[in-house]
């Protein structure tokens, strides 16, 4: 938790009150969306459990995820589509729900940190961290959020095209989900920007 909170602690120590974290899921999938989370917590809050969202179960996640949104000074949680992603690019789809995100917390930050992404503009400080969701707890508790919440739009969307296995790899590119793309092509909620999705014309004639 030391290590976790490391950060926050010293951006409070400089004078920096309301810390936001900001962190994404699913940026390197090949289907869905993008969705990042913001958190800002009070100082010396902690919750037991927290950790970057990757190592905890999915139903450490969900309980993770209620009591963060319970004690939590402000949160919020914003997608942005394939459609768009494959309008723009990935980096900046991430950027656009990162920004969503901290525009929507109330009381707004003092600070943010965000996982290894960049913004400006902002109007107060932005922290890029490599791994930030290690060595920020809030940043941990963001990601817990957008990882919780894109997974219940993963499995919403296996309902529709059960074929692809979406509630089983959440868009990820798992062997099952390469299989269904090569049997059944790509569905409306694939990034088709994405070379494993649809591969280049001089690639598939290779």
């Amino acid at each position: 938790m030391r290590l976790l909170s490391g950060v926050d602690e010293l951006l409070r120590l400089v004078g920096y009150e309301r810390v936001a974290g900001v962190d994404e899921a699913g940026r390197g999938c090949l289907a869905g969306p993008v969705v990042a989370a913001a958190v800002v917590l009070g100082p010396g809050h902690t919750l037991p459990g927290v950790d970057d969202s990757k190592n905890l179960s999915a139903s450490a996640r969900e309980r993770l995820a209620a009591t963060i949104k319970e004690s939590a000074l402000s949160w919020s949680v914003n997608s942005v589509s394939s459609a768009v992603i494959d309008c723009t690019n990935i980096l900046e789809a991430t950027r656009r729900a990162m920004m969503a995100c901290l525009e929507d917390l109330n009381p707004r930050p003092d600070c943010a940190v965000l996982d290894a992404v960049r913004l400006s503009s902002l109007g107060y400080p932005a922290l890029g961290l490599v791994r930030g969701d290690a060595v920020s707890y809030t940043v941990a508790s963001a990601s817990i959020l957008a990882k919780v919440e894109r997974d219940r739009l993963m499995r919403e969307m296996d309902e529709k095209y059960p074929q692809y296995g979406f509630a089983r790899h959440k868009g990820y590119g798992a062997a099952e989900h390469r299989r269904a793309l090569a049997e059944y092509g790509p569905s409306p909620e694939h990034r088709l920007t994405f070379r494993s999705v649809l591969p280049r014309t001089d690639e598939a004639g290779a």
